[in-house]
This record gives structure tokens, C-alpha cells and sequence, in this order.
């Protein structure tokens, strides 16, 4: 990743991980609220204003990593090849971040990203602002669809239920692996439910649940 760079950008690089893993390692420790961006510093080996330099805020230095996601959808249909539907592109590249055990889809089980789940999951504020990413990246996958002819209302129709159907099989992962399933063991499992519910959005409800 940092190969090419030079050391100037190098330095910003190592001090920007060093910042997100002390801050990581305190926000587990004491919990998010007890725990000041002067302690963060300290520990990082920096100034107070330089924490600012790379964070605009606390929930920054949880969450930047997640917030690199928040266009992921909109970026999978807006590439996606001709000939491939929306629904197929964001299956797609789903399923591929299952199989490489990207914490993006909650299939990793590495030490650093369970702490930042327990600690999301255990701190109203940083809730509030996943939940805010998740909005945002409706929205510009809604501005992806109108700019390729649909209508704004279809295309707010079709970007919730994306979204959503994405946003779910998440969650059950994330469920598994605060339950203390592996990665390992939560990945097959999680490839054929996202294959179902992709299957679902691609062919309809239906007779899904008809009562007998």
C-alpha cells in the first residue's frame, strides 16, 4: 500500500494507524465516553491538534475505516459491466467480499475488528452515525440511478431495498460473530443466505410466504 510513496506520506500513513489503533485499544478498555482526545494523543504520541490534523471528531477514529465504505453500492453499480443488472453487480461484489473475509460485510474475525463491532454496538453515538451511513449510502446510490434515466421515486424504491437486503445479511454476521462464531464458520452460511436474498430482489416476492 505504501509502496511508491514518499516518506512524508509514509509518516501520515503510520501515524494515522497508530492514532485509530490507541484510540481502538483505550475505547475498549474504559469504554467511548471515558476517554478524552488529550488520552488518545498521549498515548499516540502526538499533539492534541494533530489527532484534529487527521480527525474531524472522537467518532471519527472509530469509525473513518467504516466511512470508507459508505459508497461501496453506488461505486459496484455505477462500474458494473453491460449487460449486468444492479441486483447481479451489488451480488457480485458482495459475495467477493465474503470470500476475501472483508470486515466491510462482518466476516472477519480479527481481534481489531471485533473490538471496534463490541465497541459500536455498546456506544449510542457511534450507532447514530453508523445509522447515518447508511442513509448517506442509500442516497448516493439513488443519485447513481437517477443519473442513468430512472425516475427519483423507483429509484428511491430500488436503493432502499439494495441497501437493505445488504444491511441485513451484515447484521447477521455481525450477530454470529458477536455470538463468538468464527469468520470461517460464519462465511458458507453467509454466502448461501446472500445468494437467496440477492434471489429474492432479483426475481421478486412473489408467492414468498403465501399462507396455506
Amino acid at each position: 500500500m505504501t509502496e511508491g510513496m514518499g516518506l512524508r506520506e509514509r509518516k501520515k500513513i503510520q501515524t494515522r494507524r497508530r492514532l485509530l489503533a490507541e484510540a481502538t485499544r483505550l475505547f475498549s478498555e474504559r469504554g467511548f465516553d471515558q476517554v478524552s482526545v488529550a488520552e488518545i494523543a498521549e498515548a499516540a504520541d502526538v499533539s492534541k491538534m494533530t489527532v484534529f490534523n487527521y480527525f474531524d471528531s472522537k467518532e471519527d477514529l472509530v469509525l473513518a475505516p467504516m466511512e470508507e465504505h459508505i459508497g461501496d453500492v453506488a461505486q459496484v453499480v455505477r462500474d458494473r459491466a453491460p449487460g449486468e443488472s444492479a441486483v447481479a453487480g451489488v451480488r457480485r461484489q458482495f459475495l467477493a467480499a465474503v470470500e476475501s473475509r472483508d470486515p466491510a460485510v462482518g466476516v472477519s474475525d480479527s481481534p481489531l475488528a471485533l473490538r471496534l463491532l463490541r465497541l459500536i454496538q455498546q456506544t449510542p453515538a457511534l450507532l447514530t452515525r453508523v445509522h447515518a451511513f447508511f442513509a448517506r449510502g442509500d442516497e448516493l446510490l439513488v443519485d447513481v440511478l437517477v443519473a442513468e434515466g430512472e425516475e427519483p421515486a423507483v429509484a428511491r424504491i430500488v436503493a432502499a431495498q439494495l441497501i437493505s437486503t445488504r444491511n441485513a445479511l451484515i447484521v447477521e454476521n455481525h450477530r454470529r460473530l458477536l455470538a463468538g462464531e468464527s469468520a470461517e464458520a460464519i462465511a458458507s452460511d453467509a454466502a448461501v443466505l446472500a445468494e437467496r436474498a440477492f434471489g429474492l430482489l432479483e426475481n421478486g416476492l412473489g408467492d414468498f410466504a403465501t399462507r396455506g
